[in-house]
């Protein structure tokens, strides 16, 4: 008795994605190691061509910096035809502020000193960031390729980039907290919050208060550095977010409109802080569709 196989024809529409886990972008000193390396775990499409590239920096409250989170919007841009790098960096309390700013940057150059290693288009470089990402890359895109913060490796390539999206990120620390009950806003002023471990450091060690009471919250203010040169930036959050107030975004938004910044905000109604709402084809779309106005 003879069997006939099925036949499947398939249509090419889709590259395949290199995974490329533990590239190290940087060594930096901290509290506790003189050497401690940065990673970034890549995809690159299979694509015999320059592409634009994404930096993700992930979120985790400033005392974490997993990469591998939220693989799916990564996915979901590299099967876009972006190269995407996930970073870690250094985190509160053995590093604080401005050195996970001063990372992204070196991030950013790094992928542009490798461009022609990964088919990146070193013209083309984006940041997307949520939550303590969010607040870094509001760094990144408003101190676009300026000197600030500028330090460590690959110092002959700009950190300028095209764009950036921020998810749910601070802006302001001196007002993490606006409009949530009076408990909440006593909690992130505590010098134990993890806020105020970033900006201040570890109180035993620098006598330092809370963070809303600092003026160095003042120098980690993203606002505070917008110049007509700042990069357009996406700003989203959500109506229900419990950890990060939305009047955070509204103020960057606010504040990029006003010095006459390219800049679009999205309310998220019922979404929380990082949960499945984040997952979603439709903000993934927001996302890939700003990201193509500035390619």
């Amino acid at each position: 008795m003879y069997f006939e196989s099925k036949i499947l024809n398939v249509e090419l529409k889709r590259a395949k994605i290199h995974y490329i886990p533990d590239v190290v972008y940087s060594q930096v000193e901290t509290f506790e190691k003189p050497v401690q390396l940065l990673q970034m775990d890549l995809l690159v499409p299979s694509i015999n061509k320059k592409m634009p590239a994404v930096i993700f920096v992930t979120g985790g409250g400033f005392i974490s910096a997993n990469r591998a989170r939220m693989p799916q919007l990564r996915m979901f841009l590299a099967e876009n035809n972006f190269v995407v790098g996930s970073i870690n960096y250094r985190t509160a309390p053995n590093s604080k502020f401005p050195a996970p700013v001063e990372d992204v940057k070196s991030a950013i150059r790094f992928l542009k000193a490798n461009a022609a290693k990964f088919n990146v288009d070193a013209e083309k470089i984006f940041v997307i960031g949520d939550s303590a990402g969010g607040f870094l890359t509001a760094f990144a895109a408003i101190t676009n390729g300026d000197k600030i913060f500028n330090v460590g490796a690959n110092l002959n390539y700009s950190s300028a980039i095209s764009a950036a999206v921020d998810l749910y990120g601070i802006s302001d620390p001196a007002r993490i907290a606006e409009n949530f009950p009076a408990e909440v806003q006593a909690a992130y002023n505590s010098p134990g919050a993890m806020a105020s471990l970033f900006i201040n450091g570890v109180a035993g060690f620098t006598g330092e208060g809370g963070v809303l009471k600092n003026p160095a919250a003042d120098k980690a203010n993203p606002i505070n550095y917008i110049t007509k040169n700042s990069a357009p930036m996406l700003l989203m959050h959500g109506t229900a977010d419990n950890i990060v107030s939305p009047a955070q975004t509204d103020l960057l938004f606010q504040a990029l409109r006003n010095a006459g910044v390219e800049a679009e905000r999205y309310i998220v109604p019922n979404a929380n802080h990082s949960d499945d709402y984040w997952s979603q084809e439709e903000i993934f779309c927001v996302i890939l569709d700003f990201l193509k106005k500035y390619i």
